[in-house]
């Protein structure tokens, strides 16, 4: 598994466990560090960096995140999405709108979050990602274009 993946992997479950057990305020830190050293003991120094950064970039735009999820896939109130899904989303959201688009290109964060669900959640899983970060995409080029 390609460095990169394996490290959105990783950022990808710490998110999860953080939202399973309630999304407490100073849990993701500990969760992140123990899943690093346990999923990711090969990686180097920026490879786990690029973990810690996604999760909290992740945190840190929250509330913007689930609301572009809501509005992007409104017939799915953001509470009956599952936990792997919604983090999945989440992820693949921050690397698409926040990260850093000449490192990340908006189709390589997509792929990426595609096939974190397929792996963690299912085929149909990849499915909903694929629909939902595409309509995202869709309609910040169309208002990049205006």
């Amino acid at each position: 598994m390609a460095s990169r993946h394996l490290a959105r992997s990783i950022a990808m479950q710490s998110l999860y466990e953080w939202d399973f057990f309630g999304k407490k305020e100073g849990a993701l830190d500990p969760i992140l560090e123990r899943n690093i050293k346990e999923f990711g003991p090969g990686l180097d120094e920026s490879n786990q960096q690029f973990v810690r950064n996604l999760a909290q970039g992740v945190i840190d735009h929250l509330p913007q995140l689930d609301a572009i999820i809501e509005k992007a896939a409104p017939e799915w109130p953001l509470n009956q999405i599952t936990i792997v899904d919604r983090n999945v989303l989440r992820l693949g959201l921050y690397e698409l709108l926040y990260g850093d688009k000449e490192a990340v290109p908006p189709k390589v964060a997509i792929n990426e979050a595609i096939e974190l669900g397929k792996n963690f959640s299912g085929e149909s899983s990849g499915k909903f990602v694929n629909g939902v970060l595409g309509t995202v995409f869709r309609e910040t080029q169309e208002q990049a274009n205006l």
